[in-house]
Parts: structure tokens; sequence; C-alpha cells
């Protein structure tokens, strides 16, 4: 749900209206389709990251699943709390991200047998490397930076129409 301002109930004969006491226009709200949608293509260029390492750049190919996982969990948490501002979803990502990094260095059979999926290792991976942890924050800094360039594309007014005809009849 989008956060909105909203006013105490205020009875205006007693008080005069004010900027704050008058429903205000959300202050963030992002598509959840949009949202939903950029995290699936990350979804699928990380995939073929991971299916085609040998043909990118050495570093990119190293790196680039990382970048574009931190930049998925961005996607999905803005998807989630479509209200939240966009420093919060970053803070929120990125500790997930250190979370699941951490989690890295526990190795009960339990989650090795859960790591040793498909699902269970591109989701929890399974060494912990000071290097994903540079990866995360970066991706984390992408799709919040793309997360904040659609928010302001969103939020700006569109200028009124005008008539073509108006100027000819002068």
């Amino acid at each position: 749900m989008c956060t909105f301002r909203r006013s105490e109930s205020v009875d205006s004969k007693e008080f005069p209206i004010s900027p704050w006491q008058t429903p205000m226009p959300p202050l963030v709200c992002r598509s959840r389709a949009r949202s939903l949608s950029l995290a699936a293509l990350t979804i699928a260029l990380g995939l073929a990251s991971r299916r085609s390492r040998g043909a990118l750049p050495a570093f990119v190919g190293a790196y680039a699943g990382d970048v574009l996982w931190a930049a998925m969990v961005f996607l999905l948490i803005a998807a989630v709390w479509r209200g939240a501002s966009t420093a919060r979803v970053a803070v929120a990502a990125a500790a997930f991200s250190l979370a699941v990094e951490l989690g890295q260095l526990y190795h009960a059979p339990w989650i090795e047998s859960v790591r040793h999926t498909r699902l269970g290792g591109l989701v929890l991976g399974f060494g912990f490397l000071w290097s994903d942890l540079v990866c995360y924050a970066a991706g984390v800094a992408l799709a919040a930076a793309l997360d904040r360039l659609l928010l302001r594309r969103s939020l700006q007014p569109i200028p009124p129409r005008t008539d073509p005809t108006a100027s000819s009849r002068t």
C-alpha cells in the first residue's frame, strides 16, 4: 500500500483550512507491475550471465550475476513495499543481501542440501566471498538509481495541452 499524508479530522468551521489538514497525494507509489517486470528482466539477465559466463569478458562474467541478484532483491522489495522511499528499500535490500551472504558461512547438512538444488543455489549461494558484498552494494545502488529516475519521471506533472486552433482565431 502506498503511503499517504493523512490529516486529523478537524472541523473546518473552527479552524482555517491549511495544507496539512487536507489529504495529500501519495509521497511515493511505485507501479507493482513495473517493479515485477523489471525483476523478471533482471532474473533473465542474471540467468543468461550465468549460462554464458565464458562468452562475457572475465570481469563481467565473474560479477554480473551477483550485481543483478542484488538488483532483483531491490526490485522485489520495491514491488511489495510500494510506498517506501528509495532509501528504505535500498537499506532493506542491502540488509537482506548481507544476511544471505553471512548465511553462507553456515554449513549445516540441511542447508547444504537446499543449496545443492538449482533454486537454492541461485537464492542462497554456496560460499562467503567479500567481493559479493561489493557486488551487492553495486546492484542495490544501480537499482536505487533506476528507481529514483522512474519515480521522478512518474511524478512530473503533465503539461496542459494547447489548442492548435487557438492561435488561428486571433
